[in-house]
């Protein structure tokens, strides 16, 4: 994996706001599908909002084995590939599931927190965290 430099591998400048403000779209739209579908729990919603988050746990592994666990649950595809695979299999019941967790990363891109690289939780492709 990739390991994050100063002046190398993270967004700046215009592109970076631009970046937040569609996470932060991202997070209106899928909230707003959610709460259009029938039977909508909030309850649900907000129990599950910060599911994907217990993948920072694997940071206790490692640096690395904390930035592939906390990419893979935090990239757009994982629950589109879920959402397709829940549609084939006809279980679009869990698909609240789905649009939670599209919400949820949506929410982190707008507070900043990018895609991990391998030197540490702090170093994102949004640039570093605590600046």
């Amino acid at each position: 994996m990739a390991t994050f430099s100063e002046t190398h591998g993270a967004v700046t400048g215009g592109p970076r706001g631009l970046l937040r403000l569609e996470g932060l779209l991202v997070l209106g739209a899928a909230t707003t599908a959610y709460a259009l579908l029938d039977d909508a729990s909030w309850k649900v919603f907000f129990l599950f909002f910060f599911v994907p988050d217990i993948s920072l746990l694997a940071y206790l592994i490692g640096k690395k084995a904390g930035a592939f666990f906390y990419n893979a649950s935090h990239f757009y595809g994982a629950p589109i590939i879920a959402g397709f695979v829940l549609w084939y299999l006809d279980q679009s019941d869990s698909l609240y599931f789905v649009l939670i967790w599209i919400a949820h990363i949506g929410f982190d891109r707008a507070l900043g927190y990018g895609l991990k690289y391998d030197s540490g939780f702090k170093f994102t492709h949004l640039g570093r965290i605590g600046r």
